[in-house]
This record gives structure tokens, sequence and C-alpha cells, in this order.
């Protein structure tokens, strides 16, 4: 079974940027897919970005041309980069395999 486990996450100001990252042990990395979601305090959890086993992308409009999420077969990591950050990008950030495995998540927070 494949565990995730991300970090980089913190405090930054707005404009500012992170990169979270998620690394997934158990084998078959590079055949699974993944998504970055997020929860903000009393929202639902909504997708922000995925990656297919091939490397094809897919963006919530609401990021699109802000964060990049990108793969490390080799590291067996995902990557979520996250520039020109907003107020409204302050959530829980999780990590879920293709394979249905979740991360504990990592807490972004944008504030001056």
């Amino acid at each position: 079974q494949v565990q995730l486990v991300e970090s980089g996450g913190g405090l930054v100001q707005p404009g500012g940027s992170l990169r979270l990252s998620c690394v997934a042990s158990g084998s078959g990395f590079s055949r699974n897919a993944f998504t970055w979601y997020r929860q903000a305090p009393g929202k639902q959890r909504e997708l922000v970005a995925g990656i297919t086993s091939r490397g094809s992308t897919n963006y919530a409009d609401s990021v699109r041309g802000r964060f990049t999420i990108s793969r490390d077969n080799a590291k067996n990591t995902v990557y979520l980069q996250m520039n020109s950050l907003k107020f409204e990008d302050t959530a829980v950030y999780y990590c879920k395999s293709s394979t249905g495995s979740w991360g504990q998540g990592a807490q972004v927070t944008v504030s001056s």
C-alpha cells in the first residue's frame, strides 16, 4: 500500500512562494497518478492540481498560471510549486495517489 508524506508547508506573505513535496513509499510510483487537494477552514476539500503517470497535468482555475505540479519518479516524489500566493490559498494541502492513499496534510498560511 502506498503511503504519502507531505512537507514544505509554512507561513508566507502574499506574493510569496512555497514548494510542497509528497514522498510516496511502496512500489509502483511511476504507474500512479497523483493529485493535490486543499481544504480551507469551513470549506470543502477541493482539487488543486493533478498529474498522470505520463506527466499530463490539470489545474483548478483558481491556481492555473500560479501553481505547477510535477513529479520525479526517481525520487518517488510529487511537487507542487506555488507562486504568487494569495490570502485565499491558505489551507491544508493534501496529496492523494490514484491508489486511494492520502497524506496527512501540510498547512499553508498566507498572511501579512
